[in-house]
């Protein structure tokens, strides 16, 4: 089985199969449903085992799993791996450890028991994979090792159900190999782990990719443009993504969205970030991005995986019913028919590729997103007292209002596209603006030197509900004015005590307690209200799956696991996929 490794030669873990095939952590939770359930647990017997304060967290391992070197996996390996890296400035998490756990307990081979500095109800994050997390790492290896951070650690000991067998030493290739004893690895209670062979390849760009698969050479594609995608849907049948038919991208459960620095003179006003909002098109916006195959989201967490179940379909009526102060005047801002709008245009070019069925169309493309409004922007810019002169939007003392809008350029060029379309629509608004591409423009926003940006600050679980998992940085206990680089996820500098308050609540109550729902979708109330952000659309990645020697892939009707190749939670594919039989 042959799938896509990336874009760059390189042996960066996360796409040579290394996360997918071979390491293993305590739990994971899917992006979508999961083969039993969301929550897994891989390594651990059972979810994390908290005392009433949070200040205890107890793990209880599984017995019988061994790494590929035939020693057993126990309390050692867990017990090894946090120590070594508490202690080891330079190791990953080392600061999270160092400044979360007070000391550890070993009480038996198969349980540690981690004392924290304060209440963390939520520490077990750090040891459930999401896109990836920590993994554990062999004692009987790395004790051996005289400098941890130097060693090289190739070849891994595998905890996984395969084993590296050879690899290309630019990094254009990776061959595994399935362990002869892989029953005694966590995935193996799963279900029978049928491919022998998996090979992560760097193909080289969209178009190479395309062509390799048509010519049935490359199983598993991670992403291609919109181009590549609907030439496949149109010439290789055996092509198949998450939706059946347009928009087929899998929706990750990140967040692509129009990040405002709110400290800016003129962003600081929700006025004009609502004129902002409104002076958006959104159908244009994914016609330019994604040719129209975009899932959209009004309301501030990404809609894939259980989030509109969670969300998107209980504030349904909510946003309906929604209104903001214009001219003095309620105004509903919501329109319910952007989906509609959207598919209608993209059929203009793809025909008979884009669902007509409206419930299809809402379940694959999204709900509705907010109106393109520029007489309600204009009356908003005048309520917050900016000034229009000359045929451009100017502050309140009638000094210049510029946002030019900072893109990720030609490394991402589906979200630089919607960056330009933004700024086309903003240039027709009169907003001064420009795009702005960035080789690197995470820094940048970091350090708050910026006005507005195309990127994402909100990336969730997708299976589970939590939204601690990202809201934690943005309490206004770790606020860092513009010019000082931000720590967490809080780049536009949003501070808002109703928002500490749902942070606070969630960070009281376990990370399954149905209260943690309530608290979400009243954040998704107050993102609406104050907009410190737009909120575009899922991070749709086209992930193509050829179904000639292969079968069992996850899609929107078996939501058994995220399909995009780079993600930890890939390894259970392969206890799904099987070979076509002949």
């Amino acid at each position: 089985m042959t799938s896509t490794a990336g874009g760059a030669a390189t042996a960066a873990f996360w796409i040579c199969g290394l996360q997918q095939l071979a390491l293993d952590a305590l739990w994971y939770i899917d992006p979508d449903a999961g083969i039993d359930g969301v929550w897994d647990n891989a390594l651990a017997s059972e979810p994390p085992i908290y005392n009433d304060d949070f200040t205890q967290m107890t793990v209880k391992l599984r017995e019988g799993i061994y790494w590929s070197d035939g020693v057993e996996f126990t309390a050692d390996d867990l017990y090894y791996t946090v120590d070594l890296l508490k202690n080891t400035p330079g190791m990953s998490n080392h600061g999270l450890f160092d400044g979360s756990i007070d000391h550890l307990e070993q009480p038996d081979r198969n349980t540690v028991v981690f004392y924290l500095k304060a209440p963390n109800s939520r520490f077990h994050a750090a040891f459930t994979v999401r896109w990836g997390a920590q993994y554990i790492m062999p004692k009987h290896i790395f004790e051996q090792v005289e400098d941890p951070v130097a060693f090289k650690y190739n070849p891994p000991v595998s905890l996984g159900a395969y084993t590296l067998r050879d690899f290309d030493p630019n990094g254009k290739w990776y061959l595994w190999e399935r362990r002869e004893d892989w029953q005694r690895t966590s995935v193996a209670r799963l279900g029978e782990v049928s491919v022998k062979y998996v090979m992560y390849i760097d193909p080289g760009p969209s178009d190479k990719r395309v062509i390799a698969q048509i010519a049935h050479e490359l199983d598993v594609i991670h992403d291609i443009t919109p181009e590549g995608r609907i030439t496949l849907a149109r010439e290789s049948p055996s092509s198949v993504g998450w939706f059946p038919s347009f928009p087929w991208a899998h929706p990750d459960p990140t967040l692509p969205a129009i990040i405002y620095n709110n400290e800016r003179p003129g962003l600081d006003k929700k006025e004009v970030r609502w004129a902002l909002t409104l002076a958006i098109d959104i159908a244009q916006v994914a016609l330019a991005s994604y040719k129209g195959a975009a899932t959209i989201s009004a309301i501030h967490v990404p809609p894939t995986g259980m989030y509109p179940q969670y969300y998107h379909e209980p504030l349904e009526p909510w946003l309906n019913d929604f209104t903001i102060q214009v001219g003095g005047q309620d105004y509903k801002p919501y329109d319910p028919t952007a989906a509609q709008r959207i598919a209608d245009l993209a059929r203009e070019s793809l025909g008979d590729l884009v669902p007509t069925d409206p419930d299809t169309i809402k379940q694959y493309i999204g709900a509705g997103w907010w109106k393109y409004d520029l007489d309600a922007a204009e009356q908003l810019m005048l309520d917050a007292g900016m000034q229009k002169i000359d045929g451009k939007w100017a502050l309140p003392d009638g000094s210049p209002f510029s946002v030019p809008l900072m893109s990720l350029g030609e490394s991402n060029p589906t979200m630089n596209r919607a960056a330009a379309m933004v700024v086309e629509n903003w240039a027709a608004f009169g907003i001064d603006t420009t795009l702005d591409a960035q080789a690197n423009l995470w820094p940048i926003m970091d350090a708050g030197e910026y006005a507005a940006a195309l990127a994402w600050t909100i990336e969730t679980w997708g299976g589970h509900p939590d939204l601690f998992f990202f809201l934690n940085s943005w309490h206004s206990r770790f606020y860092v004015p513009s010019g000082q680089p931000d720590m967490g996820s809080n780049s536009m500098r949003w501070q808002n005590a109703d928002l500490d308050r749902i942070i606070d609540t969630m960070q009281r109550i376990s990370f399954d307690d149905p209260q943690g729902i309530e608290l979400g979708q009243e954040y998704c109330k107050l993102a609406v209200q104050e907009m410190p952000i737009t909120p575009l659309m899922a991070y749709n990645v086209f992930t193509t799956m050829d179904t000639t020697y292969f079968t069992g892939y996850p899609s929107i009707d078996d939501p058994y696991t995220n399909p995009v190749p780079n993600w930890g939670n890939t390894k259970y594919m392969f206890v799904k996929v099987k070979p076509r039989e002949a």
